[in-house]
């Protein structure tokens, strides 16, 4: 999951012609996060991961929930802007951002949200996405289950999407 925003962030250090000069890398990163409305949510991502926070010392937008800078800067980092990548479907770029949010700042969400946000996530990253009604249906059934019947949910609701979407999903 971290790969996928650190490959961004090396392309955009590589558009900008920065490489190796941790100087420049800390302002790129302090340029993004004041204007994360202009750049992809992966960079953006990736720039507070490189920023330190001033109230509690953690990477900036993963501290404790109540630290206000983190607060602040996680909510920021939802205008980025996202776009669909070639062959996943429509509003999955959406889906990934979020459950990625979620993974990478656990603190902030119910441990049950937290578990089925990791485990869609992989069908996430291949393009798939679940429909909406799925999706409400599936959240409402693992907020109120079991951790053995959250998983064997979540389970069911992926092979249902691979099969729904055929032979080229499975590969």
């Amino acid at each position: 999951m971290d790969g996928i925003v650190e490959e961004e962030w090396s392309a955009f250090l590589r558009r900008w012609e920065v490489s190796g000069d941790q100087d420049q890398e800390a302002a790129l990163a302090e340029m993004v996060a004041a204007e994360p409305d202009r750049h992809d949510w992966r960079v953006v991502d990736a720039a507070l991961d490189r920023l330190v926070c001033s109230e509690c010392g953690d990477r900036l937008s993963r501290g404790p929930v109540g630290c206000s800078a983190c607060d602040l800067a996680h909510g920021f980092r939802h205008v980025a802007i996202e776009t669909d990548r070639p062959g996943a479907a429509p509003g999955n770029e959406h889906a990934v951002r979020v459950n990625v949010s979620v993974v990478r700042r656990p603190q902030v969400t119910s441990e049950n949200e937290v578990l089925a946000r990791r485990l869609m996530l992989p069908v996430l990253l291949v393009g798939l996405l679940p429909a909406v009604e799925t999706a409400q249906r599936v959240s409402a059934l693992v907020k109120r289950s079991s951790r053995a019947e959250q998983i064997r949910l979540l389970e069911q609701t992926v092979e249902e999407m691979v099969r729904r979407a055929g032979p080229a999903a499975a590969d």
